[in-house]
């Protein structure tokens, strides 16, 4: 570390001598920001709709997967995706480019509209939104009734930006018993017809959250003014049984349960009906599996994990730390079960050339392993694809102009990534992609993916860490208002993988025992020892040949960073992750 040290003490000289102006801070945020280098391009108003680059395969037969109905018990729902534009503003939310807002069209006969969409402009047409048909056969208890009345909740009238005419909000009054699932709007001022849409029998309703922000009228979020946002329930994960419209929630400080949007529940419980059997799990693999880009400096490329094992990874035990196993091909000798109470851990072989070997994974030999689950009542399927690479590379900070290496910061052996597809249970319709990115991560339209052969969406994985970006370029982990971070690197090269091709399914738990799981995968410990230095001093070591504000932006920077990028241990395995029973994020 002391040439760590000499370098950044030159750059801190560097930048200083060139620097003139005061550096700005930032306010302490709960996440590191994620900053690409190069800006995003501002666009007004959607132009197109937005279609995946290859049509849908024919889905195999069985169960109701692709069907393009579901039965919630009582309440059967349908998806559409085609819409009637009503109002648009040009100007305000994210990027400042506005959004439009749509009522869904073309609605199966007997089904009814339960709410209006909305989205950005800056991104082609693309969403969907539920229509309910009552097939209770019971009028004395149906699961759909028309709003007794409606109340406007905002207007466009008084507002002083670009607009193509004014767009009207309203919420409709549900009666008792009943809840709103969603908003409608009109471009007058005259109450829309009862019969526009229809409320929810509170049974098959549950809570929402606000999820992405669509929309507000001043470029920044105002937390206090009136916003628009995207909604996924509060109740998340492979249990729950709560789903969402599709459409959008307003915050506006009106507040109160009169006003209060709900999400809907699958009362039936059982999901299995409308999840992928094996057969159409294969063909969704085939069609959606992702091209992964390496960057063409990455040293530690993935491999299997039977390949890892092989090539003489061994388990620790504690207390007899001399005397370390080598783990069997599929992982048959490791502990089952039980919880991460550091007992156990994997290592790296003993010998020094063998280590630096297989420190370097094997691209020819990788596997992907697929993780099939049922999100937001069966509505989706959410194929999770972990890669494993045996080692994480060395962090880089930027400084401006100057990149600095950072040691042994950020290395650790064993590394566990993904990314998560979320498609369609109605049509087997690609939704949107989850770039896990360290602790962290954010859902991406297939609107706006990159995609290499067919439907298979790109993935650019960042040098040295591998966490996953939709695109290439420079990425910062840290504070915003100043030119400092960690750096994610990500560039297309002939290092690339298609997940599709050495597939392993190692788990779907709603098809009970058909897919057997692979004993590592119940390996519940590290997958790398602890770091055996003192990470604290490391980071002192940098922290005190630096001067001023520099020092106290890297200070921020280090205190955003979460600990697997400092690399201050090794990680567990998927299925301790969060994710692995839960929503991402």
């Amino acid at each position: 570390m002391h040439s760590v040290v000499s370098v950044f003490f030159t750059v801190v000289i560097i930048f200083w001598f060139f620097n003139d102006a005061t550096m700005v801070e930032s306010s302490s945020q709960s996440l590191p920001s994620l900053r690409y280098g190069s800006p995003r391009r501002e666009l007004v108003g959607i132009q197109t709709s937005f279609k995946l680059p290859s049509p849908l395969p024919n889905w195999p037969p069985g169960g109701g997967f692709g069907g393009g109905t579901m039965d919630l018990g009582g309440l059967q729902v349908s998806q559409v995706s085609t819409f009637n534009k009503i109002w648009a503003a040009n100007e305000g939310g994210p990027g400042n480019v506005g959004a439009t807002f749509y009522e869904p069209v073309s609605i199966p006969q007997g089904f009814s509209i339960l709410g209006f969409y909305s989205q950005p402009n800056n991104m082609p047409l693309f969403g969907h939104v539920l229509v309910g048909k009552d097939v209770t056969n019971d009028p004395s208890n149906p699961t759909l009734k028309p709003p007794v009345d409606y109340t406007l909740v905002w207007s466009s009238v008084s507002l002083n930006i670009k607009k193509d005419g004014d767009g009207y909000i309203w919420f409709p009054n549900p009666p008792d018993g009943y809840r709103v699932v969603g908003y409608i709007v009109s471009s007058t001022s005259e109450k829309p017809a009862l019969e526009r849409v229809c409320c929810v029998r509170s049974d098959l309703t549950g809570s929402l959250q606000n999820d992405i922000w669509i929309w507000g009228p001043n470029k920044t979020l105002n937390v206090n003014g009136f916003n628009v946002y995207s909604s996924r329930p509060t109740n998340r994960g492979v249990e729950a049984m709560d789903a969402p419209m599709g459409g959008f929630v307003v915050a506006n400080g009106i507040g109160g349960n009169t006003l209060s949007i709900s999400s809907l529940k699958n009362l039936k419980g059982s999901l299995v009906n409308s999840m992928p059997n094996l057969n159409q799990i294969e063909t969704l693999i085939q069609t959606y599996s992702p091209v992964v880009y390496f960057h063409p400096n990455e040293a530690y490329l993935p491999s299997s994990v039977d390949w890892f094992f092989q090539n003489g990874a061994l388990v620790y035990h504690k207390g007899d730390e001399s005397n370390p196993s080598p783990i069997a091909q599929n992982g048959s000798n490791l502990p089952q079960a039980g919880s991460n109470d550091g007992t156990y851990w994997i290592d790296l072989p003993k010998d020094n050339s063998n280590k630096e070997r297989v420190k370097k994974g094997d691209l020819q030999d990788s596997s992907a392993y697929f993780h099939i689950k049922p999100m937001y009542g069966g509505l989706f399927t959410d194929i999770d694809i972990w890669l494993f690479y045996p080692f994480n590379g060395a962090s880089r900070a930027k400084v401006e102009l100057i990149n600095i290496s950072l040691g042994k910061i950020g290395e650790h052996v064993g590394d566990w990534e993904h990314v998560t597809l979320r498609i369609s249970n109605f049509n087997g319709e690609l939704n949107s992609v989850f770039f896990a990115q360290h602790s962290w991560g954010a859902w991406v339209s297939a609107s706006v993916l990159e995609y290499a052969s067919g439907n298979k969406p790109i993935v650019y994985s960042s040098l040295n860490g591998h966490a996953s970006y939709p695109k290439p370029g420079l990425v910062l982990l840290g504070p915003q208002g100043v030119d400092i971070g960690i750096r994610d690197d990500t560039a297309k090269s002939d290092k690339v993988m298609d997940t599709g091709i050495r597939v392993m399914v190692v788990a779907v738990e709603y098809l009970g025992s058909i897919v057997v799981e692979p004993p590592w995968l119940n390996y519940l410990r590290k997958w790398g020892p602890k770091i055996d230095y003192d990470l604290d001093k490391e980071i002192n070591k940098l922290e005190k040949v630096m001067i001023g504000k520099l020092k106290t932006a890297f200070d921020k920077l280090v205190k955003s960073i979460p600990s697997e990028v400092l690399g201050e241990d090794g990680p567990t395995g998927p299925k301790v992750k969060n994710s692995w029973n839960g929503d991402e994020m």
